[in-house]
């Protein structure tokens, strides 16, 4: 008995020694959770992609952008002809040959061949509302190609932050691993020397399965955000870096650039288009002209002919040709104009959602990151001094340093939610996309 009692005091004497190595190499893996105590904004990873580099590439090389500028030069194009008259008609023939009588088929009477050109005059109200029209046309294309930057942006951000912070979660959670296998050698010491259970070498080796567990669901998360980040930049396999985005926004500020919002700028140019269709239906009613000029070639004896005629149209029906399609079109801008008050409460609606979704998001973040922390620390104190003393099991420990590092994942879940709402917020209200 005296023996097993001087066996277990050289064991008690010996612990303390582990304890400070314990506690050594506890800190050391600690330390990528000591960044979560630092301001996002200050937060740096390695060289690679960042964020800002990520959304401007995503404006510049993202297909369906480089779609929208074609589109947008097409319309402008196009423009340049809108206020210019019809082409002319050429116009040749024979004319006054002779088909029956004493004369069937003698050239030499009245018979005559004619050349000409004929050349349509629309109003000028019409002239002035193609211009409107194409102009609108250009207007709406702008503003489809801000939109399609507008989400290439959210698009794009969303992603790069996403793929930061898989990168950071599997640091921790590699870092957790590492401290769990070097328990290990002292799980099965204690186990041999009686102070420990022999379960208790399950314990770590279920804590190292979980964590492992815990590594691949966020090597795929890394993976699905370089295949989404991918889709707007075209870098193979990319690495998130730099500094990241502001944890916090201004709401009064954003709330200000509601009018001046993508969605709406994009409604607004749907409605001069819708406006510009009116003014071309409404010119329709006016009267449009033409004229012909032809020369006729007779026998010699009897000397040729020129002609001049003008023509033009009579919108003598207007109640039913021309007025059905001005209330059309009168009927397709109200639409229009109804569509963008719409998206306006919409978009409003939105805001007051998303900002109370980065509250909750910052909120918890701070909450977890300024007191959960801070007691885990202190709980994997404890019970490795109370381990050292003889007062604790070594399950207590490895408990302890298991939830710390689900702990440190899950703030930095937190910090994800509440950097990617800020983001979100600033990049989904903004007055204009560069």
């Amino acid at each position: 008995m005296a023996a097993s009692i001087a066996n277990a005091r050289r064991e008690r004497q010996a612990l303390p020694v582990w304890e400070n190595t314990m506690m050594k190499k506890s800190t050391s893996w600690l330390l990528p959770a000591a960044l979560l105590a630092v301001p996002a904004s200050a937060q740096q990873v390695g060289p690679g992609l960042t964020y800002d580099e990520a959304i401007r590439a995503a404006v510049i090389e993202q297909p369906g952008v480089q779609a929208g500028e074609l589109q947008l030069q097409a319309r402008q194009d196009a423009a340049e002809a809108a206020d210019e008259l019809p082409d002319p008609q050429l116009r040749a023939g024979i004319m006054n040959l002779p088909v029956t009588g004493p004369d069937f088929l003698d050239p030499t009477m009245m018979t005559q061949l004619l050349v000409g050109i004929e050349q349509r005059i629309p109003n000028r109200g019409k002239l002035r509302a193609r211009t409107r029209m194409a102009d609108a046309e250009i207007g709406l294309a702008q503003a489809q190609l801000d939109q399609t930057k507008y989400m290439a942006r959210i698009a794009s951000g969303r992603a790069w932050i996403s793929l930061t912070y898989a990168q950071r979660s599997l640091v921790v959670a590699d870092e957790a691993l590492n401290e769990l296998r070097q328990l290990v050698p002292v799980a099965y010491a204690a186990v041999s020397s009686g102070s420990a259970r022999p379960a208790e070498t399950l314990e770590i080796r279920r804590a190292l399965l979980e964590v492992e567990d815990a590594i691949t669901a966020l090597e795929a998360n890394r993976e699905a955000a370089q295949a989404l980040l991918v889709r707007y930049v075209a870098v193979e396999n990319p690495v998130a870096a730099g500094i990241m985005p502001p944890i916090e926004v201004d709401p009064e500020q954003l709330r200000d650039t509601l009018g001046f919002n993508p969605q709406i700028v994009l409604a607004n140019a749907a409605i001069q288009q819708a406006r510009a269709e009116v003014g071309l239906a409404e010119a329709e009613k006016r009267p449009d002209f033409g004229v012909n000029v032809s020369y006729g070639i007779r026998e010699r004896r009897f000397g040729d002919l020129f002609s001049v005629m003008g023509t033009v149209t009579l919108p003598l029906f207007g109640g039913r040709r021309q007025e059905p399609r001005i209330r059309a079109a009168e009927a397709d801008a109200a639409s229009a104009s109804a569509v963008r008050e719409d998206r306006l409460r919409e978009l409003q609606a939105q805001f007051g959602a998303d900002l109370a979704a980065w509250r909750s998001a910052y909120q918890q973040w701070k909450r977890a990151k300024d007191e959960l922390l801070p007691l885990a620390r202190d709980r994997v104190e404890l019970e490795t001094a109370s381990f050292a003393a003889g007062r604790a099991d070594l399950l207590d420990v490895i408990e302890a340093i298991k939830a710390q590092a689900f702990l440190e994942l899950e703030i930095l879940e937190r910090e994800e939610a509440a950097v990617e709402a800020a983001s979100k917020l600033r990049l989904t209200y903004t007055e204009q996309v560069q």
